[in-house]
């Protein structure tokens, strides 16, 4: 699952330290069409903001209810200039919606 698969949700988790139900996007386009990009990513936003508000989000995780969520963004590379301010204008929107955006950029795991 990924960005370009508009309407999966990719990961529902929950994170353990804040109780919040994160909802996360997997990003792995590359930024040379940042325009494009952006637009993918508002997509997919908007479906998973969709999720949230339309109640089905309890179909998929019955915990979800009463717990805030919050929408994570991994990229597997770093937003250019305009993707950030991207990243501002819409992190503005989620949250005057009442939930939170996060993102980062994934750097590897490491397995013991």
């Amino acid at each position: 699952m990924s960005i370009e698969q508009s309407d999966v949700i990719d990961i529902i988790s929950t994170d353990r330290v804040t109780g919040h139900v994160v909802l996360t996007i997997s990003d792995h386009l590359d930024w040379s069409d940042s325009a494009a990009h952006q637009m993918a990513l508002q997509i997919k936003l908007n479906r998973y903001l969709a999720f949230v508000e339309s109640g089905e989000i309890l179909q998929s995780c019955p915990d979800a209810k009463n717990r805030p969520v919050a929408f994570k963004v991994v990229f597997k590379f770093p937003p250019d200039e305009a993707g950030r301010t991207f990243l501002a204008k819409v992190k503005l929107v989620v949250e005057s919606a009442g939930f939170s955006l996060r993102d980062e950029v994934f750097t590897g795991a490491r397995f013991n």
